[in-house]
């Protein structure tokens, strides 16, 4: 009966959101390189070769790690449909995952169930509806209101991020205080007694170390059970 119901949620809302995912991933990536194919057809702007590989792996030395680390690390939230949606609407750690863990966390769901991933999946999508609505009203009135607010307020949205990383951090923490104790303490292991490997080395490793200790003390668990 289980099987049944696996087959049928596969059949019924994996696989389209898979198929659906895919082209409209493919159809962004190609649509991105349109303004730099206007200049070059309307304008003859266009960089040379070097200029446009040294670019690229500059970008990639920088960021290339998170290639690897964001879906594997996130996908346990967002799920499959998540995931298609939070990479092309982007925003990914800062609003879709904090928004699909509230979500699942509201409504008391089991982590990494079907369950879990549908209600990521509705919340993801309010997310991007409420996103879209903000950033029309910033782009029109954003610069004439960040010119009323006081320097003092303007310096606290530095704090923003690290603000929903933490609480992030700490919702997941008090459920799993054993895990939360590892990834905290390997962190400030590495930043503080460590202190030589550049960022793009020191994520992976506390994403994957923390992955590899959480799959096996509940494998352990598992089996003692």
């Amino acid at each position: 009966m289980e099987n049944n119901k696996n087959q049928a949620y596969y059949e019924g809302f994996t696989k389209p959101i898979i198929k659906t995912g895919r082209w409209t991933l493919f159809l962004a990536v190609a649509l991105c390189f349109l303004p730099a194919i206007y200049l070059w057809i309307r304008y003859g702007a266009l960089p040379p070769i070097g200029a446009i590989l040294t670019g690229w792996f500059l970008i990639a030395s920088i960021y290339g790690s998170y290639y690897f680390i964001e879906p594997i690390s996130f996908f346990p939230i967002l799920g499959v449909a998540g995931t298609y949606m939070s990479f092309l609407a982007g925003n990914i750690g800062n609003m879709r995952v904090p928004c699909a863990a509230v979500a699942q966390e509201a409504l008391k769901v089991e982590p990494g169930s079907e369950k879990a991933e549908l209600v990521a999946t509705l919340g993801i999508a309010g997310s991007i509806i409420t996103n879209l609505i903000v950033v029309t009203i910033a782009a029109i009135a954003g610069n004439g209101l960040m010119q009323l607010f006081p320097p003092v307020v303007i310096k606290a949205f530095e704090f923003v991020l690290p603000a929903i990383f933490g609480s992030m951090f700490a919702m997941f923490a008090v459920k799993y205080p054993k895990y939360g104790a590892f990834a905290i303490g390997l962190t400030l292991f590495l930043l503080g007694v460590v202190k030589v490997l550049p960022v793009y080395i020191l994520i992976p490793v506390c994403v994957f170390s923390t992955i590899i200790f959480a799959t096996t003390s509940y494998k352990k668990k598992a089996k003692q059970q």
